[in-house]
Formats: structure tokens, C-alpha cells, sequence
């Protein structure tokens, strides 16, 4: 079953690009409303469809919510909490 982006549980937040992700968005930030993770992700693929580069560099992101690394937790069991920030970090070089 899938998860509906208008349930209760949707909150307001910022996601923040950084690097090539940052490149490919056009955009260093924009706001979300979801209530996972992977919902918030998938709007992003969405909004920036016209962009195709953008959904392979996402592919290739690791992501901080709220400051904490998701690391290989599935996106759609991390919860976004009211007011909070998603960062998508691209690999850098060397690290």
C-alpha cells in the first residue's frame, strides 16, 4: 500500500543541496511537505523532472535529516519531523 503525501503526518521542511546536487536541482534549497524521507524525495524527482541529470545524481547522494546520517536505512521508514532540514550530499572527492 502506498503512502499518501497528504496524510496526517505530512510536515513542512527544507531540503538543501549541496555540490553537484545543488548543480543539478538549480537550486541550493526548496521546501518540501512529506512525511517520509522517501516522499520527499520522490517530490524532488518530480518537481525537477525537466532535469534529468538531477535523479541519477540523487541516486548517488547520501542524506543527513535533521543533522543525522539515514546512512542504508530505507528512505521510506525515516520519518521528517515539522520544521526540519534534509541535507543531500553528493560523494565528494577524496571523501
Amino acid at each position: 500500500m502506498a503512502v499518501s503525501t497528504t496524510s496526517a503526518d505530512t510536515v513542512s521542511g527544507v531540503i538543501r543541496y549541496w555540490a553537484a546536487a545543488k548543480a543539478e536541482a538549480g537550486t541550493s534549497e526548496e521546501p518540501y511537505r512529506a512525511a517520509t524521507l522517501a516522499e520527499a524525495l520522490d517530490a524532488a524527482r518530480r518537481l525537477h523532472a525537466d532535469r534529468p541529470r538531477f535523479a541519477r545524481v540523487l541516486s548517488l547522494c547520501s542524506f543527513l535529516v535533521d543533522g543525522d546520517p539515514v546512512g542504508t536505512r530505507d528512505h521510506a521508514t525515516v520519518e521528517l519531523a515539522e520544521g526540519g532540514t534534509v541535507e543531500v550530499l553528493p560523494p565528494f572527492a577524496g571523501g
